[in-house]
């Protein structure tokens, strides 16, 4: 018997093939706005129609079009556990009464069945305390990626939304009642990477047109959508494949609004040189003081209005031709590689740009603040 035929080892190897297909990453979605702002008629069309998407879906309220919660959680022993449904066009859903993390968990064991994660939030929902989780948790992190905020708001109500002292936000109390009031609905917009204007058919032109420049006041980052009954023309660009933490882009038409419209959050946008490749740490302890404890190095901030960044973004050009790229919600940022920059202006690396979008930024000079910590490398 020839003992080298019988046990060839390049057969164990290529058993290691299924680990490969555990390092692909699941893109969640996370969907949030005011109930009665339409996520439930969106969501309904997704179990419902014949897209030839395979979709998660965790709904967090039911509408009275979809009667189907009873049959989603089931009790066990006190506790409530989620149980997914298959709706029958390639997805499946799960009611939750919480985050929709032990739903994902679960979610996770299927894996193979689905290709995206659609979460649902409750109407008074807070996204910049669910995106930390999906972007950086350990567990989590592994094993899905955050594809980007979606919110749904109602084109005749959101001002009022807006305005209302009764949606104050809760845990954005600090400021001891000075400044305006900051609503459910400005850290809803503030924190959205998609902002959909739904029911835009209740409302004059005009009107539209008054809703449209104050969401863009608040976030002048954010791609937006204007739709009648939630219907999209598409998928993918307003609920799937967002790549919004992935990829920086569209900074450059960031705080071009006018961000006087609204009195709570704005967005500002100033440029960065191009900077010496020892400089990105002087960038990285800068932002620290903006996200971390809610001061800009070198300039005063007003004591009544406290800074609050909701995100940031930020794309930096270095003098070699390198670029990196920044990402921030809340207190947690990332600074990663992006695409060397080509372009260059009289033989010049490009300028960089930085966005913020938050509390308190009108009235700072940023720029001055980043260039002054430049200067003393």
């Amino acid at each position: 018997m020839n003992f080298d035929e019988d046990v060839p080892p390049e057969l164990v190897e290529a058993e290691s093939a299924p680990e490969e297909e555990k390092l692909v990453k699941v893109p969640i979605t996370i969907v949030t706005g005011y109930l009665g702002a339409g996520k439930t008629t969106l969501l309904n069309y997704i179990l419902t129609a014949r897209h030839g998407k395979r979709i998660a879906v965790i709904m967090n309220e039911f509408g009275d079009s979809l009667d189907i919660e009873k049959s989603l959680t089931i009790n066990k022993g006190g506790e409530q556990v989620e149980e997914w449904l298959d709706v029958g066009n390639g997805c499946i859903c799960c009611s939750v009464k919480d985050s929709g993390v032990n739903a994902i968990e679960s979610l996770m064991e299927k894996k193979g069945a689905f290709d995206y994660i659609l979460l649902e939030t409750t109407g008074l929902a807070d996204p910049g305390n669910l995106a930390p989780l999906f972007w950086v948790d350990d567990g989590l992190g592994s094993t899905i990626y955050l594809d980007g905020i979606v919110t749904l708001v109602d084109a005749k109500n959101i001002l009022r939304s807006l305005d209302d002292p009764l949606g104050k936000v809760e845990g954005h109390e600090h400021h001891d009642g000075h400044g305006p009031v900051m609503t459910t609905a400005h850290v809803q917009i503030s924190h959205a990477d998609v902002i959909v204007i739904n029911k835009s058919d209740l409302v004059e032109p005009s009107e539209l047109e008054i809703v449209k420049a104050r969401i863009q006041a608040i976030n002048g980052l954010a791609k937006i959508h204007i739709t009648k009954q939630s219907v999209v023309p598409q998928l993918e660009g307003f609920l799937l494949d967002l790549h919004a933490y992935d990829q920086v882009e569209a900074l450059d038409i960031a705080g071009k609004g006018h961000s006087h419209l609204d009195p709570t959050i704005s967005t500002v946008s100033i440029n960065v040189p191009p900077l010496a490749p020892g400089q990105l740490n002087q960038v990285d302890s800068w932002i620290r003081s903006l996200l971390w404890e809610s001061q800009v190095p070198g300039e005063a901030v007003n004591p009544e209005e406290p800074l609050e960044i909701h995100r940031l973004k930020s794309r930096l050009v270095f003098e070699n031709g390198e670029v990196k790229m920044v990402q921030g919600v809340r207190e947690v940022f990332e600074i990663f590689d992006g695409e060397q920059s080509s372009s260059q202006t009289n033989g010049l690396p490009q300028t960089g740009k930085l966005v913020l979008i938050g509390r308190g930024v009108q009235g700072i000079d940023f720029e001055r603040s980043l260039l002054g910590i430049l200067q003393d490398r």
